[in-house]
């Protein structure tokens, strides 16, 4: 299976810049033609959260439209900047929407990889925290099927020494770690938030960020430095089960020159 990844392309309403200077519609538009002209199309697509900017209506029908070319299952995760009602309202096709347990979570099965979408969100916080509901939720889900799983979210478990964003992140990834070291079966978790390639080990598994299909956070590790954003190319992550573990690669939205023995 081929699983696809795109993270925070922050929508804005049309004719519209995020932050005075980013056109992140026409970013994510290019980034669905970059998917459906890859030699091998995925077999699903999950967004991970701050899917628009502001959480409004106009926004989230931008974002169907923009969306829309994408011939393969869709996969909407929650992020600090989207709002679950809004979002209900104009994907009513999503069905998986409607969540569980009172939160945006909800477990696809439909593939060679088990597909676990966990809420991380807080109402009107940008970090997030798991309570012991969606924890329980979780361990719960993980306990019904050994089959390889991959768990998405939009708050990484883990401090990434950005240390500003590291005070916006999940509150608590210790209790997730409580409940994922107890299932071998998860093979990665994969978030966004971050706007970058990150990576570490994780309650015996590999945790994971994806960078956003528009601007990307500024790389500085400097203890305290400010939270600057920069105009690094966009960039999605493919995430390749096969059969023994899953390999993620990191595909940039731009087109560069190929050659090989086919030339």
């Amino acid at each position: 299976m081929l699983l696809c990844q795109i993270s925070d392309p922050h929508i804005v309403c049309a004719d519209t810049l995020a932050y005075g200077r980013v056109d992140t519609g026409a970013m994510l538009q290019r980034c669905v033609r970059k998917i459906m002209a890859l030699p091998r199309l995925p077999d699903a697509v999950v967004a991970t959260g701050d899917l628009t900017d502001h959480g409004s209506v106009d926004e989230y029908r931008l974002l169907g439209d923009l969306l829309a070319p994408l011939s393969m299952p869709l996969y909407l995760v929650a992020g600090n900047h989207d709002d679950a009602v809004a979002m209900r309202s104009v994907f009513p096709q999503h069905k998986y929407l409607a969540g569980e347990d009172g939160f945006l979570q909800y477990v696809i099965d439909d593939f060679d990889l088990r597909l676990v979408v966990l809420d991380t969100t807080v109402p009107g916080r940008p970090g997030g925290e798991l309570c012991e509901r969606r924890l329980r939720w979780l361990d719960r889900t993980l306990r019904e099927s050994d089959r390889p799983t991959v768990i998405a979210q939009h708050h990484p478990p883990f401090a990434t020494g950005l240390t500003l964003m590291d005070q916006m992140t999940l509150a608590n990834p210790e209790a997730e770690a409580e409940v994922v070291v107890q299932h071998p079966q998860v093979q990665c978790i994969i978030s966004g938030h971050y706007h970058r390639t990150i990576q570490t080990r994780f309650a015996g598994t590999v945790a994971s960020v994806c960078p956003s299909t528009a601007h990307q956070l500024f790389l500085d590790l400097t203890p305290g430095a400010d939270i600057r954003f920069t105009a690094e190319p966009a960039a999605f992550q493919l995430h390749l089960w096969n059969g023994e573990s899953v390999v993620t690669h990191t595909a940039l939205v731009d087109d560069f020159p190929t050659w090989g023995s086919r030339d």
